[in-house]
């Protein structure tokens, strides 16, 4: 064991006494519950730093973290702290990925594996829908999609689901699911959620190379442990058996994500599973005014789901937090625009100091075109959908074909881009040649299969033939040489120039792709082309922030976790928005707790000033809505807010159901009754709750989902039986 050497100790020089204890703990578990702005990438980061030149070598640690830009942040960071390079750090989903390709013949996948986005999964998905002879109509793969993907994260194979589940729906999806991974087997692809389901179990059943690993990674760092989902709940414990040396740095208050898997008792039960376990709390908040924390803070206590901690600072006390009230999202957007501009002009910040965000991105639409108007500089946190246009997977498919010929779902895509005159029919009879000779459709483009059975489009086909021959030797380039000999030789440089306008926006993308390539290059020089299409599969949407832009940014609040801004605006306060209505069937009190820790999040980014805003009206599906502002705000502690009616005039706190208007038969409602919503049609009260000036009640709709509502606002009227068809 190293001793602690001067340069070690200039690590802690500038560190609280909580922090120095979880930088400075070194064997044994360890749980840091770090609350908002507390330091806490400092901590990892040191405590990193401070392992590797203390009590191991930097391969022997291995740090995980939840976003790309967050892993290279840390990195920078941990080479700035004069540590050598070799540290394992990246997301989970990286990091499986990895190691899944290095030990390929273990997990049983091939080598070069492509990883599936959405787009892709989905067009499997319908294969699989139709392979068990089923509608894709009534069986849609939007609808399959997260019951298979919530069985992978509760790691449940085909089979396991099978056995599990009951009744037609379920055994239903189950025949899907089983169909779907013999699909991805002969694609040779992988989802993200297999990505983590698949390391896991290679960790649980091959223990020679689990030991292996242990051995590698001794000392184990997980950041935002409220957000592991089952196999990332088993990869972590699996990967420290032997040393437990984990350390798990996280804040259940924090915990945004079991829509998608994520499960808060992984951190509330840390104490559980390690008996033995050091507990730091880091409670003293950096970042924000101590008005904005106050009324953050008031908000989350009304939660329960959490682990107890008082957060603190020491920063001055700053303006109160406000909540404005307007008439409609056009009247929203324009009252947000105009106090941006003021605030620029008046408080010394520009517009890169400030952020929009919302729940969802349909939100962003008003906003964008009242800041068009007033001319203000504006970014979307949206990476994905910079690697979703058309143009992007065109180049993407090529790439994959090459590095994986058994994907012939980029194969379809690429085979008539740019347009060669092979239509889908004579797409149709490849691919059933190819089925009926036991051979993949690539090797019979590729190889040397007499292509007359295509009649008069064999020669078109030949054509394809030489040139994916001619683009064989990319996959031995690096990921910008490759990019730009296929941009060129596929002629889809060619095709975008001809086609596009003056700005050329497409064409302007595949060159930003290409600069993307050259970028990751220069970090990872000896990065494979197969390195490369791997990061811009695992990219989110807060990777494409980019920092110190006079432009204010505009972001849904699940993608703002782990950012922070002067200002901040956060847009749709009300119920049915924030909180979300998810069409939840059970655990209310659950759903609504993670939608509390959501907006305790986004009110957390906020350094100086806070802004919330709800409306009286609002567009849903085509219709013009009464909205009931949340809940949230009732929660506020009311020393900490100024309320401000539309237009800027001061007001004051009132009752959020004031204006409710009951329906005249209210004395018929009950449990049971049945009800009609214009955009939902029929559905029954499942449940019904008068409280102080409300009543609140909970419909099941005839396709099956539930939706809480409260009487007063919401669009439903009584139906009489005779009225129902």
């Amino acid at each position: 064991m190293k001793h602690v050497d001067a340069i070690a100790e200039d690590l802690l020089a500038d560190l609280t006494e909580p922090q120095r204890a979880a930088v400075t703990h070194t064997d044994g578990p360890l749980l840091v519950l770090a609350g908002p702005g507390s330091g806490k990438t400092r901590v990892i980061t040191r405590r990193a730093a401070y392992l590797a030149r203390t009590v191991t070598a930097p391969w022997n640690v291995l740090a995980i973290t939840f976003t790309n830009k967050a892993a290279g942040e840390m990195r920078e960071r941990i080479e700035a702290l004069g540590v050598e390079q070799g540290m394992t750090i990246g997301t989970f989903h990286a990091v499986c990925a990895k190691l899944l390709r290095i030990h390929h013949e273990r997990a049983g996948v091939t080598r070069n594996f492509t990883i599936f986005d959405r787009d892709d999964r989905r067009k499997v998905l319908k294969r699989a829908i139709e392979a068990a002879e089923l509608s894709t109509q009534n069986w849609t793969p939007a609808r399959v999609e997260k019951h298979i993907s919530d069985a992978k994260n509760a790691m449940m194979t085909p089979a396991d689901y099978a056995e599990d589940v009951t009744g037609f729906q379920g055994k239903t999806i189950a025949r899907i699911y089983e169909a779907y991974e013999g699909l991805m087997t002969q694609l040779g692809g992988l989802d993200f959620d297999d990505l983590l389901m698949r390391f896991a179990r290679l960790l649980e059943c091959d223990r020679e190379l689990r030991d292996q690993l242990e051995d590698r990674f001794r000392y184990v760092l997980v950041d935002e442990y409220q957000d592991t989902n089952e196999a990332q709940y088993r990869i972590a414990r699996l990967l420290s058996i032997k040393r437990q040396n984990i350390c798990a740095t996280g804040d259940p208050d924090q915990s945004i994500y079991g829509w998608r898997g994520a499960n808060i008792d992984n951190i509330l039960s840390f104490e559980r599973d390690y008996p033995e376990a050091s507990v730091v709390r880091l409670e003293q908040n950096y970042r924000s005014t101590g008005r904005i924390l106050s009324a953050a803070d008031g908000l989350i206590a009304n939660n329960l789901q959490r682990k107890a901690k008082t957060l603190w600072t020491d920063n001055h006390e700053g303006a109160p937090v406000r909540v404005v009230e307007c008439e409609d999202a056009n009247e929203e957007a324009r009252t947000i625009a105009e106090d941006i501009e003021k605030t620029v002009a008046d408080c010394n910040v520009g517009l890169g100091d400030v952020a929009v965000f919302y729940r969802i991105n349909a939100m962003s639409r008003p906003i964008e075109e009242a800041f068009l108007r007033g001319g203000i500089k504006y970014q979307i946190a949206r990476g994905l959908e910079f690697y979703s246009r058309k143009e992007i997977k065109d180049v993407l498919a090529y790439l994959r074909v090459l590095v994986n010929p058994a994907d012939d779902v980029s194969l379809r895509r690429i085979i008539n881009t740019p347009t060669r005159g092979i239509g889908q029919t004579t797409i149709d009879r490849l691919f059933d040649h190819a089925g009926s000779t036991g051979k993949r459709v690539f090797d019979v483009v590729v190889g040397e299969d007499d292509l007359s059975f295509l009649g008069r489009s064999a020669g078109k086909a030949v054509v394809f033939r030489k040139l994916l021959r001619g683009l064989s030797g990319v996959v031995e380039l690096g990921p910008r040489e490759a990019i730009e000999r296929v941009v060129s030789e596929s002629g889809l440089r060619a095709m975008l120039r001809m086609s596009g306008d003056d700005e050329n926006e497409p064409l302007a993308n595949v060159d930003e792709l290409i600069s993307a390539a050259a970028e990751f290059q220069e970090v990872s020089p000896e990065a494979t082309l197969v390195d490369w299409l791997e990061h811009a599969a695992l990219v989110s949407d807060v990777d494409s922030v980019e920092d110190q832009q006079e432009s204010v940014t505009l972001m849904t609040l699940h993608a703002a976790k782990g950012l922070e801004f002067p200002v901040v605006y956060i847009v749709g306060l009300e119920d049915g928005v924030l909180p979300f209505c998810r069409d939840f069937e059970e655990d209310d009190d659950g759903d609504i707790e993670e939608e509390r820790r959501l907006c305790f999040v986004g009110m957390t980014r906020a350094r100086s000033r806070l802004t919330l805003t709800h409306v009286l009206y609002r567009m849903r599906r085509g219709s013009s809505l009464r909205m009931v502002r949340s809940e949230f705000l009732d929660e506020l502690p009311e020393d900490e807010i100024e309320w401000r009616r539309k237009g800027g005039t001061p007001g004051r706190k009132k009752s959020r159901h004031g204006q409710a208007n009951l329906p005249p038969d209210i004395e018929q409602w009950e449990v049971g009754t049945v009800v009609r919503h214009p955009l939902r049609g029929l559905g029954q009260i499942m449940s019904f709750e008068k409280m102080s000036g409300q009543t609140k009640v909970k419909v099941k709709f005839e396709d099956g989902h539930s939706q809480t509502m409260f009487l007063g606002f919401a669009p439903l009227r009584r139906v009489d039986f005779d009225e129902i068809d």
